[in-house]
């Protein structure tokens, strides 16, 4: 025996949108404050940036790194 128009027809969602890529230089921005960062820190223990290594190049440095970290999860 067919089966009913109600009985054949099963809910489906609609598809998920893709989200959009990130523009190409988000990419650029992410690796200078890598990279940024560790140079920072290396010129601080080197004494490059003022004398004697100081611990605010250190949280700078760092920072940055950070930043780096946190905006590589939302690349896309």
């Amino acid at each position: 025996m067919p089966k009913s128009k109600s009985k054949r027809r099963t809910y489906q969602a609609p598809p998920r949108k893709k989200p959009k890529p990130s523009p190409k230089w988000y990419g650029v921005v992410i690796l200078c404050l890598l990279f940024g960062g560790a140079l920072v820190i290396v010129l601080n223990y080197l004494s490059l940036l003022g004398g004697s290594a100081k611990n605010m190049y250190l949280f700078i440095g760092l920072g940055m790194i950070a930043l780096g970290f946190l905006g590589a999860t939302q690349w896309r």
